[in-house]
């Protein structure tokens, strides 16, 4: 059996802000956020806005993408760190409400900027098991979580929503391999305090994300070349077989940092951060479906998402995208229990 992604989405809030607005606010200016991070604007979300509500646009258009509908949908995963509540309920189970997968099991998974590629493994387990269509989805809100006052750490994020629908299928392709991993010695060098630490004395608290960048700069060039070498050695292809890879969205002086240790050309990298920021989990989806979107991947592509952030986590996988043509040969069961019964064409 192979997974495929079959449908992408995404959603951006409609309010943009940028570099220049900060500068406003902040002793900086235009050309220095850009020269030092690649970014010149990120979409910031509404004061109506949630986390569950970007997700829920994003999920329903790659529902759409791939032709199904929500009730035909069996599991429900969000990558995610901003979730609506403190702790629960979880942000799946809202997304399972107010699109109608009533017959999807629902939870929120948390690996911070690495979410959605651990997200997406979880869920290709899962589904050797039971091998219903699951939609994945990476959503952040992180404009709720920064300290807009920190010019080191405010520049970088945005807010966003990103998802993909998977289904097994007898075509080859898909997903073939991944490595996901942590250090978690280097905890403490992107953190946000309030949680169970905190005595339940009083309301929680809003605490704000806390940031070594330059610590965690260099952990990210570092573990991006581990990855990616580590996925083409156990493929056995060279990076000259990859059409596109799809890095975190965190800043582009990494991926620039990552191509000359390398030594390979940044014409392979698709990027997009420029308008959108680091959005944390959201970003390789919605990466994927702009690159989508704009051709920039096609049949048959080996394309290689590498992620890394706070825990410390980093992963990549390695797939060959066939889009609709990996759709299912066959009609997975779409009912409530899902047991992974299949009814063959003949």
């Amino acid at each position: 059996m192979f997974v495929h992604i079959t449908g992408t989405g995404s959603y951006l809030p409609k309010r943009v802000v940028t570099n220049a607005e900060l500068a406003e606010k902040l002793d900086t200016t235009d050309e220095w956020i850009f020269t030092h991070t690649g970014i010149r604007s990120r979409h910031i979300a509404a004061d109506d806005e949630t986390t569950s509500a970007m997700a829920v646009q994003a999920a329903r258009q790659a529902i759409q993408s791939a032709g199904l509908t929500p009730d035909q949908i069996g599991l429900i995963v969000v990558a995610t760190s901003t979730s609506d509540y403190h702790s629960f309920p979880s942000t799946a189970c809202l997304v399972q409400e107010a699109i109608g997968a009533k017959n999807a099991a629902a939870f929120d998974l948390q690996a911070a900027c690495t979410g959605f590629i651990y997200a997406l493994e979880a869920a290709r387990g899962m589904m050797q098991v039971n091998p219903c269509p699951t939609l994945v989805i990476g959503a952040d809100m992180m404009s709720r979580i920064i300290d807009w006052t920190d010019r080191n750490s405010c520049i970088l994020f945005g807010d966003a929503a990103g998802a993909v629908v998977l289904e097994a299928s007898d075509v080859p392709g898909g997903i073939w391999h991944s490595i996901l991993k942590a250090d978690g010695s280097g905890a403490m060098l992107i953190y946000r305090e309030g949680g169970s630490r905190d005595l339940a004395t009083g309301p929680w608290l809003q605490h704000t994300l806390q940031m070594n960048g330059r610590a965690v700069f260099n952990f990210a060039v570092k573990v991006f070349d581990e990855i990616l070498c580590g996925l083409l050695k156990r493929s056995g292809y060279t990076f000259g077989d990859l059409a596109c890879v799809l890095p975190h969205q965190a800043n582009a002086r990494i991926v620039e940092a990552v191509a000359r240790r390398m030594k390979v050309p940044m014409t392979t990298f698709y990027m997009n951060m420029e308008t959108t920021g680091n959005t944390s989990a959201a970003s390789i989806p919605l990466a994927l479906d702009a690159a989508i979107r704009t051709n920039a991947i096609k049949d048959d592509d080996l394309i290689a998402m590498v992620g890394f952030g706070a825990g410390l986590t980093y992963a990549g996988i390695l797939m060959r995208w066939r889009g609709l043509a990996g759709k299912p040969k066959s009609e997975v069961c779409p009912s409530a229990t899902c047991a992974g019964k299949t009814v063959t064409e003949k």
